[in-house]
């Protein structure tokens, strides 16, 4: 096999043992796992449209950027600098407020796609 080849398995290799970092050491993460799990399914059960799905797992996408940058983040601030210090601090709350920001404008998009669908089921349901 192509040396050229073999990096870039390799590469793909850690970049997955990082997001399993991720999932294993992150109660937050697993959150976001069951929430994708259920997204996932709502989106096949509501038979969204494309352009839903794409706006779906783009905003599922940008939870888990945002929750993976976290992590390395708060690691590499914990390597840097181990006593207290407010901007580590600081620095680690930015990058939790970037996945805040991430899952609720997500939160939002889900509701616009799906409240509408609920609603609709709601109403042709028999009295």
């Amino acid at each position: 096999m192509n040396n050229e080849i073999k990096t870039r398995l390799r590469s793909f290799v850690f970049a997955g043992k990082g997001i399993v970092h991720v999932i294993r050491t992150q109660g937050n993460a697993r959150i976001h796992a069951a929430a994708t799990v259920a997204v996932i399914l709502a989106g096949f059960l509501c038979s969204v449209s494309l352009t839903e799905w794409c706006l779906l797992l783009m905003s599922i996408g940008m939870v888990w950027t945002a929750e993976i940058f976290n992590t390395a983040l708060e690691r590499l601030v914990d390597l840097v600098s181990p006593e207290y210090h407010p901007l580590a601090k600081y620095a680690k709350d930015c990058a939790a407020g970037a996945v805040l920001a991430a899952s609720l404008s997500s939160l939002l998009i889900a509701a616009i796609i799906f409240l509408p669908k609920v609603h609709f089921l709601l109403n042709t349901l028999p009295h």
